[in-house]
């Protein structure tokens, strides 16, 4: 693979965070945002404003709540984290249009964009559920 190559690869499947929020405020019907991140709910209490959350751990179980007419988006924690593209990979492998959020909610976060603080709605419990 030469860099041209590389530079196109990359930019289909991927897309940043100014680039999401602009073609999402634009056509909203059109893409469906996805935070896939795992971990304890009480390290995951800001996510990125309208994501549907959905942890890598539960996706296999949840699938049918991802609508194959619509592309997908999914983030993770930042640009360390491969958990984004491992399910972008596992969604494209059962027929879907998959990009990964760039540099992922370190990213969103960094540049101020809308984010939904779940410690002020009833998302998150206080019990562990055990």
């Amino acid at each position: 693979m030469n860099a041209l190559e590389y530079f196109n690869a990359r930019l289909e499947a991927t897309i940043s965070p100014m680039d999401y929020l602009k073609l999402a405020s634009n056509e909203p019907d059109k893409y469906f945002l996805i935070d896939v991140r795992n971990g304890p709910d009480h390290v995951k209490t800001l996510t990125i404003k309208d994501a549907h959350i959905i942890p890598q751990q539960e996706l296999q179980d949840r699938l049918d709540e991802i609508p194959k007419d619509k592309e997908i988006i999914v983030y993770c924690w930042d640009v360390w984290c491969n958990t984004a593209a491992k399910v972008a990979s596992f969604l494209l492998e059962r027929g879907y249009q998959v990009k990964e959020l760039t540099g992922g909610i370190a990213a969103w976060k960094e540049m101020t964009f809308p984010i939904t603080d779940l410690t002020q709605n009833d998302h998150i419990s206080d019990s562990c559920g055990c």
